[in-house]
């Protein structure tokens, strides 16, 4: 899951970025003000927003406002210090889906994360398919004819977003950047080895990844 952190405090920010990454294998990326994380959140597209709402610029109720005037429906996780009950109240009232107090426990932050973008995708596209091929949501498994596919993690993670984007092409800095993009290790051309790795599993499944010259890779139905 591509996931967007506004936080204005830094030591919080890169922990938080390091290891939601490494137990939960979020990409995660950081806006350090208002301002910054409405204009990202205009143009990019992510799975779930972390946000604080005492931010410099734009202060994080105004965020989800905007948010939300655009009918940008991206569910909204409200993390802050202010743990009042109108608070509370009046974030939810402006958009926001859940609401977690400082201190938290990182546990608690996962599951909701989780549970969050399960009730905005998951329900509503419990599975992802091409041909035979599809991956559960919800138990974020990848079958093929009711059998598991065994994928190590970075292969899973590709094949994830590749068919996040079924039928479309993705290319390799739109992979590094999707998958990848807080794992300093993974370049284009450790792409390509996932994708190569990723093919020969695919082999006799009745699903393959072509390449489009010029536009990178694709997922189809054999």
């Amino acid at each position: 899951m591509r996931i967007l952190l506004v936080e204005d405090e830094p030591e919080l920010a890169r922990w938080l970025g390091k290891t939601l990454a490494r137990h939960a294998g979020f990409v995660v990326e950081w806006a350090h003000d208002g301002q910054l994380a409405d204009r990202r959140l205009a143009t990019e597209n992510f799975d779930a927003v972390v946000l604080d709402l005492g931010l410099p610029g734009i202060d994080g109720r105004s965020v989800i406002a905007r948010m939300r005037e655009r009918d940008d429906r991206t569910p909204v996780l409200v993390l802050t210090a202010r743990d009042s009950l109108a608070e509370r109240v009046g974030s939810l009232l402006d958009g926001a889906d859940d609401f977690l107090p400082k201190p938290f426990m990182l546990e608690e932050l996962q599951a909701r994360l989780q549970a969050l973008v399960r009730r905005s995708r998951g329900l509503q596209h419990p599975r992802l398919a091409c041909g035979p091929l599809t991956y559960d949501v919800a138990t974020q498994r990848f079958s093929v004819h009711g059998e598991t596919l065994a994928l190590s993690p970075r292969e899973h993670a590709v094949l994830r977003a590749l068919i996040q984007k079924s039928g479309e092409p993705l290319s390799k800095q739109q992979i590094l950047e999707r998958v990848f993009a807080d794992d300093a290790d993974v370049n284009c051309e450790a792409v390509e080895v996932y994708v190569h790795r990723l093919r020969k599993k695919l082999v006799g499944k009745g699903v393959q990844i072509v390449t489009l010259r010029g536009l990178g890779y694709c997922l189809e139905p054999e």
